[in-house]
């Protein structure tokens, strides 16, 4: 077998020509497109996508999109539907059928069905001239030249195009619903997502100890207050109002031994960092996460209607998979 070894080239050859029929698909965008949406906003049951062979791994996909961001959705296979699983479209759903000659056998068989439930339907097809496309309601246009097989068979720019034509459709209909992060933050709660969305300071800090001392406190109490605690830091606060005015760290106990010559007297107002940076219990904990990268540092004092609550650490941060 002779092998080629400019794979490079072959892989490049692929992306260059799949890229170039999405970036196609924008001249394919049309009334159809907008009466689409317009359907789908009105309808009152769900969005059911079906397809066959590699159409149906799209059509899942597309699903699984749709329903993370606001549209209620299902996948429907089309050779299933044929055989039973019919009876899960409502006449109130709205159905998008993905094809990419629109007259494979099973479609075929499928849209009469369809139209027999009363739904609305959308042909996601590559051919406008096809059966589905003159059966449909509405047509998704994602005509490609080619297939990147050099054989022109395997399903690899049709199936991209209609993949990217999908998430075009799933992101109108997001926008159009005013869908926010927050309601994105409701269907994501778990994984890493999910916790940037909504994981808050306040979920974190109380794990953690809260160590503090007062402007007065000896070397001594400082360093057994940061040890015992193992957060590396320790709040300053005033002896009298208990308001936090300063941090103390394992770097400023560094620093200082290059700083005194005599370390007998010293006390915690001598070697603390005044008005340190702080966060709100209630803000999210990317915020905080953001902010100790751009001041390279590993903790936060928390605060909480403007007084002392805690800290919150860095690896808190990496235990919940935020970095």
């Amino acid at each position: 077998m002779n092998i080629p070894k400019n794979f490079k080239l072959i892989a490049k050859k692929v992306l260059e020509e799949e890229g170039n029929s999405i970036h196609r698909l924008i001249d394919f965008l049309d009334e159809s497109f907008d009466s689409c949406v317009e359907a789908i906003l009105a309808t009152k049951g769900r969005v059911v996508v079906t397809g066959i062979g590699k159409s149906a791994h799209i059509a899942s996909k597309i699903v699984a999109t749709l329903n993370s961001t606001g549209t209620p959705s299902l996948f429907m296979h089309a050779a299933d539907a044929i055989h039973g699983d019919l009876g899960m479209i409502q006449a109130e759903d709205f159905v998008i059928c993905i094809s990419k000659s629109g007259n494979t056998p099973e479609i075929k068989v499928l849209v009469p069905l369809l139209k027999r439930k009363g739904s609305k339907l959308a042909a996601l097809v590559s051919n406008t001239d096809s059966y589905l496309a003159q059966q449909a309601d509405f047509i998704l246009n994602a005509t490609i030249e080619k297939e990147a097989c050099p054989h022109n068979l395997a399903p690899t720019t049709s199936t991209t195009a209609a993949l990217a034509l999908g998430d075009a459709l799933a992101v109108t209909l997001l926008e159009s619903r005013h869908f926010s992060s927050q309601d994105f933050a409701n269907l994501h709660p778990g994984g890493s997502l999910g916790k940037q969305l909504y994981l808050k300071v306040c979920d974190i800090y109380p794990e953690n100890a809260a160590p503090h001392v007062t402007e007065k406190a000896s070397l001594k109490e400082i360093i057994i207050e940061i040890s015992s605690n193992r957060l590396g830091a320790t709040a300053v606060l005033d002896s009298v109002s208990k308001k936090l005015i300063g941090i103390i760290t394992d770097g400023d106990l560094r620093r200082m031994l290059n700083k005194y010559e005599s370390i007998q007297d010293i006390l915690a107002k001598d070697i603390m960092t005044a008005s340190p940076l702080t966060i709100d219990a209630d803000e999210f904990a990317t915020a905080a996460l953001a902010l100790m990268q751009e001041k390279n540092i590993t903790q936060l004092v928390v605060t909480k209607s403007d007084n002392f609550a805690g800290f919150v650490h860095l690896h808190d941060l990496l235990k919940e998979g935020l970095v």
